[in-house]
């Protein structure tokens, strides 16, 4: 049962970090009467699909991100010319439905062939049946279907390009910035929950063992209070205590600690760590923690997102440094990993994790990478600067480009994270 509550937990932190993200398009798209054909988790394969509205909302087999897919950003309708046949549903005398295939399977329709069509601008259509020409009124949410598939007719007011610069920023911009509020919002509860270590405390508590160092080795535990270490009292001074650790290296100490009101009794030996030339055992102390207030909850979790955000960008350097090793590198099996493991310790430390994952997924799509949204402001600042927009064909085909490299990485990184769970690496 705690396996599968672990996994479900996992699961859903993808799902909302995910999720937010997309809705933040979503729902800055809608506001400025853009068409959302897709709301869609994941990429690749249909998994779950339902049609609410004008929107499908779509669950994919790759758990890798997932996107809105609006009017007129990419070709979408099977283009009809002068001269086509094709048949058409009317209601009211008002085109509802055309269809371009399978025509004599089609009943209650008008069947002829086209002279004129609009469905973008004026949105008529003139049908030659009979020798006789008919213009209809296209209804703004008329479908079109061929080969089975319905997709509505995107009049130009409700496509993507023929909004604002501003309007479409904004529809772009707002996934990441839902994520920088995710994550600020789960930080506070963090804090909440967690509360702060206290400032100048009067004594110490062993705040995490180290696996495979001599301290592991012996029943010292978490939480912890540390009384002394070889009869000198340690109070809140963690210095004096490191100092005398560092000075032991194959000399067991005597630790004294307090659990549950019962004094207890360990010896443990430094080994060397040859990296810093001193002894070591595996353990860090932390000060008692106290709760925050309400006004204190937004300071700490600002705090902790200017810290988190430094962090992000020193590993962006290091890659654009070269300073890796592609084991280094993790992707979403690895992440995944990870996730699992931290939802076992409880649901504070996820709820942390769930806020540095919606941080980096923020910062991650705002950098100027083909296929990403920062790349896509990059496109917008230019038509704003140059007062009419890039070549939609070449825009296009910078972000496929984008959206195929990125793929490969994250072959790449998904068959590094896989080889180190066959080998058993952590």
């Amino acid at each position: 049962m705690h396996m599968i509550q672990v996994v479900f937990l996992t699961v859903m932190v993808f799902f909302v970090i995910v999720t937010i993200h997309e809705w933040g398009h979503f729902y800055f798209a809608k506001r400025a009467g853009i068409l959302v054909r897709e709301f869609a988790i994941g990429f690749g394969p249909k998994l779950f699909s339902i049609k609410r509205g004008e929107t499908r909302y779509t669950l994919r087999l790759v758990p890798a991100g997932g996107f809105v897919r609006m009017a007129g950003e990419d070709p979408e309708l099977v283009e009809v010319q002068p001269g086509q046949t094709i048949a058409v549903r009317l209601k009211d005398d008002v085109v509802t439905r055309i269809y371009l295939d399978r025509l004599d399977d089609r009943s209650n329709v008008v069947r002829g062939e086209v002279e004129k069509i609009d469905i973008e601008r004026t949105m008529k259509l003139d049908l030659s049946a009979d020798g006789v020409t008919e213009s209809y009124r296209v209804h703004p949410q008329a479908l079109m279907i061929t080969k089975g598939k319905e997709t509505q007719v995107a009049p130009l007011d409700r496509q993507f390009g023929s909004k604002t610069v501003g309007q479409r920023a904004l529809a772009i911009v707002a996934g990441p910035v839902m994520n920088f509020i995710l994550a600020f919002v789960l930080f506070g509860v963090y804090f909440q929950m967690a509360g702060v270590p206290m400032e100048n405390p009067d004594r110490l508590l062993i705040g995490d063992v180290v696996q495979g160092m001599p301290a592991s080795k012996s029943d010292i535990q978490v939480g912890d209070v540390i009384d002394s270490v070889n009869g000198v009292k340690i109070g809140g001074d963690s210095a004096k205590m490191i100092e005398m650790i560092g000075k032991s290296v194959d000399v067991p100490l005597t630790f004294n600690v307090i659990r549950d009101g019962k004094l207890h009794s360990f010896k443990i030996t430094p080994k060397l760590d040859k990296a810093s030339g001193v002894g070591k055992l595996g353990i860090s102390a932390a000060a008692p923690t106290r709760s925050v207030t309400f006004t204190e909850t937004f300071t700490f979790a600002g705090k902790a997102m200017k810290n988190m955000t430094i962090m992000i960008f020193d590993g962006f350097k290091k890659l654009v440094l070269g300073d890796f090793k592609m084991e280094d590198l993790g992707g979403p099996v690895r992440t995944a990993q990870v996730t699992s493991q931290i939802a076992e310790q409880g649901l504070t430390q996820l709820v942390s994790w769930v806020a540095v994952l919606s941080l980096y997924l923020g910062i991650f799509n705002l950098l100027p990478v083909p296929a990403l949204d920062g790349s896509r402001l990059v496109f917008l600042g230019i038509e704003a600067v140059r007062g009419r927009p890039i070549d939609p064909n070449r825009e296009s085909m910078v972000h496929f480009i984008g959206f195929a490299m990125l793929m490969l990485l994250m072959l790449a990184v998904t068959y590094n994270d896989i080889l180190r769970l066959v080998r058993g690496e952590h």
